[in-house]
């Protein structure tokens, strides 16, 4: 059976895999100075930070629109027997019920709300190509989706809290607190929704291998075949500071390093690092 498998430009899912397995991605908008651009299209992290840094203003994200879906899924729907649409959270963004109403006209066409956000959602992405390649009926993999959707773990470590700040996702007041007690929050995704989890104190590479150890150690409900690390800085440094620990701390199958798009670095800032990966329970 043909399945297309798509998604939101939140997924951050690596470029080769996107390309290896056909993934139709729809990116989000990005407004950058009163200009909007297409988040890994025309406008890239690097280009969000520095205009942070030069102007002191962030970058913010819209939703698409119902519009946008429409154009993706009159163009693949004829192509298909069926296209299944992996969203982000819908209580991260409007982005799912946009795609819900476009949907709506195209009776093969099936949309599926991730409950999360960067490779979390990439996580439910990866398993839809699976199950997809097996031949499996589309309802049953968007079943199967919406049941693991809830088993995803997905958590950042943050560097910095003048982007969560400026974004007015945390106090000024908190931010420069933070800063002088070299506290490195975790942020973590529960219920659809972020919250604020253990926070961490000193040089963010003694605090990546903490956040890993607290993360995998003593577990036994960890599916141990794919872990993502996902971060919004190109600094192998601490990107291998969290490989050694995951490989330290854990035996997953497969540990694959992805880069963050505007979506989660404008957010989150430069440094920020997380592990996700999908729990058996």
């Amino acid at each position: 059976m043909s399945i297309k498998i798509t998604s939101d430009s939140t997924c951050d899912l690596t470029p080769e895999y996107i390309n290896n397995n056909n993934i139709g991605i729809v990116s989000l908008y990005i407004n950058k100075g009163g200009e909007t651009f297409r988040d890994n299209i025309d406008i890239f992290p690097e280009d969000m930070f520095l205009h942070t840094e030069s102007t002191g203003n962030i970058c913010s994200t819209s939703a698409l629109n119902p519009a946008d879906y429409t154009k993706l899924f009159s163009e693949l729907s004829p192509l298909h027997e069926a296209v299944i649409h992996i969203n982000i959270g819908s209580k991260f963004s409007a982005c799912h019920q946009s795609a819900a109403i476009a949907a709506a006209e195209y009776p093969n066409v099936y949309t599926v709300d991730s409950c999360n956000l960067s490779s979390g959602q990439g996580h439910l992405v990866a398993l839809a190509v699976e199950m997809a390649n097996t031949g499996m009926d589309p309802v049953v993999i968007c079943d199967r989706l919406r049941e693991f959707a809830g088993r995803v773990e997905a958590s950042f470590l943050l560097d910095r809290l003048d982007y969560m700040s400026k974004g007015g996702r945390c106090s000024s007041v908190t931010a420069l607190g933070a800063n002088l007690l070299k506290l490195k929050p975790c942020i973590e995704v529960a219920d659809g929704k972020m919250r604020v989890g253990k926070k961490y104190r000193g040089a963010l590479d003694k605090c990546i291998r903490e956040y890993v150890k607290d993360r995998l150690c003593g577990r036994d409900d960890i599916i141990y075949e794919r872990i993502f690390i996902t971060h919004t800085t190109s600094d192998k440094y601490f990107t291998q500071v969290a490989r050694d620990a995951v490989n330290l701390y854990a035996d997953f199958s497969e540990v694959t390093e992805t880069r963050a798009g505007c979506t989660i670095s404008g957010h989150c800032g430069p440094n920020t690092l997380g592990i996700l990966f999908i729990r058996s329970k």
